[in-house]
């Protein structure tokens, strides 16, 4: 702030051209009005409990008061000083002479800011009206003296303003701080306070000169922002803390082979390295496939294992929704279908009991599932469906869709009832089973795209030598698009 005692100017120091004033005032208000544009948009796409739509809303309100209040600085600057004020300011002050009232200052808008001077010579004070209506106070009340200010502020930041008072008038130093004050109406307002010692010839204090003004929503915003950008922080913590659950529980219930792998075996599970074909056993390879968002862990699974009587248990499925819910749903399911599948339940029995666990879960979801019982010993195939796309058999370079039996998605109907088909597959035959979610592609709303695309497939699976080819097959048709979900697939060759 410079010194009301300051009679010489630099250059530098000279009001700016008016045409410069212009420019920038054009450029203030130019991007208030970019910001207000996207503060509609805010408002128009804002989503209750979205922390971070709520944190740009609040960025967005913290620039525009910004700009606010500098526009009002440059009109103020762009007004200069009253005509009955000279450009250089006061004279230096006589020694005992009274310290002539500093001007008001022009209005930067009702109750925003005002200006004040406490004259220490003849104990006057001078007020503008801004000031008054900054207070609620009436100008015919009189305004306070330094002595009867702090009993305006909060007793907590009456200190604050008696320590900055005291600088200033005892060791000359600049005013610079904030406190709350309460208005006559009662109303908290927090203000900031910039001023200066007027010093007489002699150097000594003859007054002090302040200027005072409302940043109360100021403040507002300022908290708002921080107040959205930690609850943003927190939320994204939980996120990646429940992500990372999410991830440890789907990978301890996949099975843990990522390789091929043969069933049945008589020894326990091991990739298929070095091992002879044997007719009817089958070849087995799977992978799971992420969405285009890491953070959305699905409820899919891809499932294989022997069964105490030399059967094998294939199935793929899935469950709505993501995270941790998914997940621990999932591994509920899984779990299930494996303990009835070992003590010798058939697939379509088995579905009706997985859809009344999932009708009776303490946290409802829908979901969609295959399960496949297969005999090496006769290469048949016994297999129930629910809501799910249908294994694909791919042979002598062509491929289809197995027919489905009759099945409606888990969870959705009470008593639903499941019905069961059989397939007799042939060596060199390849199974391909798959969760929706695939390919992001959907050509009408009765078609899974991901199956489609599969079929399309069907000479090059007859190039395949192994199930591992074939999971190969599938990841460079779609391992590379950015899926909205989760997949897994699952390939299975009955070896010759």
């Amino acid at each position: 702030m410079p010194s009301p005692l300051s009679a010489d100017r630099s250059a530098a120091d000279r009001p700016p051209q008016r045409g410069t004033v212009e420019a920038l005032i054009s450029q203030t208000r130019r991007l208030r009005g970019d910001i207000d544009a996207v503060r509609r948009e805010t408002a128009d796409e804002e989503r209750a409990g979205d922390p971070e739509l709520r944190w740009q809303r609040a960025l967005c309100d913290l620039a525009a008061h910004h700009l606010d209040g500098l526009g009002e600085h440059l009109d103020q600057l762009r007004a200069g000083l009253p005509a009955d004020v000279p450009a250089d300011g006061p004279a230096e002050l006589s020694a005992g002479a009274p310290a002539p009232a500093r001007p008001a200052a022009p209005d930067p808008g009702p109750g925003r800011a005002g200006s004040a001077e406490w004259n220490l010579l003849n104990d006057e004070v001078t007020w503008s009206d801004e000031l008054f209506e900054l207070f609620g106070r009436r100008p015919e009340d009189g305004a306070p003296t330094l002595d009867e200010l702090p009993s305006w502020l909060l007793e907590e930041d009456r200190g604050l303003l008696s320590a900055m008072v005291t600088d200033c008038l005892v060791d000359g130093k600049a005013i610079d701080g904030e406190f709350r004050v309460v208005r006559a109406d009662g109303a908290v307002r927090t203000v900031h306070m910039m001023g200066e010692p007027v010093l007489d010839a002699d150097g000594a204090t003859a007054s002090m000169w302040a200027v005072l003004r409302d940043v109360s929503e100021l403040r507002r915003s300022q908290r708002e922002v921080h107040e959205t950008r930690d609850s943003l922080r927190r939320e994204r913590h939980i996120a990646q803390a429940e992500r990372r659950l999410a991830v440890e529980l789907q990978e301890a219930v996949l099975p843990p082979w990522r390789n091929s792998l043969r069933l049945p075996h008589d020894g326990p599970t091991a990739p298929a390295v070095g091992l002879a074909e044997a007719p009817g056993v089958l070849d087995l390879a799977a992978h799971y496939l992420p969405s285009a968002s890491s953070a959305l862990i699905g409820g899919d699974w891809y499932d294989a294992m022997q069964l105490p009587d030399g059967r094998t248990l294939l199935s793929v499925g899935g469950l709505t929704g993501h995270g941790v819910t998914a997940t621990s749903g999932m591994a509920m399911l899984l779990g299930a279908l494996r303990g009835m599948a070992v003590a010798g339940t058939e697939p379509g029995p088995l579905m009706g009991l997985l859809n009344r666990l999932l009708d009776a879960s303490a946290q409802p979801a829908l979901g969609s599932a295959v399960c496949c019982r297969y005999d090496p010993r006769e290469r048949t195939l016994l297999w129930s469906q629910a809501g799910h796309p249908a294994p694909l058999l791919f042979r002598n370079g062509r491929g289809r869709a197995l027919q489905p039996p009759e099945g409606v998605l888990l969870g959705a109907v009470a008593d639903a009832a499941y019905t069961q088909a059989e397939e007799r597959l042939e060596p060199g035959d390849v199974l391909v089973l798959h969760t929706e979610g695939l390919s992001p592609r959907r050509t009408t709303p009765d078609t899974d795209p991901g199956t489609e695309r599969l079929l399309e497939l069907a000479p090059r699976f007859a190039m395949a030598r192994s199930a591992q080819d074939g999971v190969r097959v599938v990841l460079e048709e779609f391992g590379g698009e950015a899926r909205e979900d989760d997949a897994c697939v699952l390939v299975a060759r009955v070896g010759c």
